[in-house]
């Protein structure tokens, strides 16, 4: 059984190994279908940042050891979390990766999203939902450590081998999204705000908004309550469980 974390909302799990089993997603009833694409329709026209593109979404969950996590996923599009407003749908819930990007000094980056994006204005680590596998080739840890070392340079400009990143925790949070968790190698907060500041600058050069508009330096949950923004649910126990453990 999957032990509670400190935040009364969010089960975090330690696993030093993950298995990924692709599963066929739920068909869904005729009205069900209507409903969502319908709510769907309402949620795009009032948030642009909105797009029915591809991707995965956690269709099982298990741990037939202590250390060892079996993980079902399905091949959907954004349009599936649509059916959280659906009354007696299964709506299946998000997978996403992200890392735990510490400093020297003994602290974790987290960054906030821009208005242009799904989540205008909270707090995260720095990441995304995981993108669907090519045909033919399969999503394993070694994908996921790929999709998070890509969107660690696409948000920050910063390049990590996906070799170098470390599982630390699968979260289960609000709506049962799934989070899979690496750990990075310590840089100087120097150079992650550099680096932040040339993806801002770059983005405003051409007229686009990035999608992370702020980032800062935490060391404790004390720090996340002084934040001008909500933060994610999973936010909260990883900083109270693993900063002082990564650094």
């Amino acid at each position: 059984m999957t032990p509670p974390s400190t935040h009364p909302t969010v089960d975090v799990i330690e696993a030093t190994e993950l298995r990924l089993v692709e599963e066929p997603p739920p068909q869904l009833p005729a009205e069900h279908r209507a409903a969502r694409d319908r709510i769907w329709d309402e949620l795009a026209d009032a948030n642009t940042a909105l797009f029915d593109g591809p991707v995965v979404v956690c269709t099982s969950l298990t741990r037939p050891h202590p250390h060892e996590l079996h993980l079902g996923w399905a091949r959907v599009t954004y349009r599936n979390f649509a059916l959280r407003h659906v009354p007696g749908a299964t709506a299946l819930p998000s997978l996403f990766v992200d890392v735990l990007q510490p400093t020297d000094d003994g602290k974790l980056l987290i960054a906030r999203m821009s208005t242009a994006t799904a989540h205008p204005g909270r707090w995260h680590l720095p990441g995304g939902s995981v993108e669907q596998p090519d045909p033919g080739r399969p999503l394993d840890i070694a994908s996921l450590r790929g999709n998070a070392a890509r969107e660690l340079l696409e948000e920050l400009d910063i390049d990590t081998d996906p070799d170098a990143l470390t599982l630390r925790a699968v979260t289960r949070g609000n709506h049962g999204n799934i989070g899979v968790h690496f750990a990075a190698p310590p840089k100087p907060a120097a150079f992650l705000k550099g680096r932040f500041q040339a993806v801002l600058s770059a983005a405003t050069a051409v007229g686009q908004h990035p999608e992370l508009d702020r980032i800062a330096f935490v060391q404790s949950p004390k720090d996340l309550t002084e934040l001008d923004a909500p933060h994610a649910d999973y936010l909260e126990p990883l900083v109270d469980r693993y900063a002082r453990i990564l650094l």
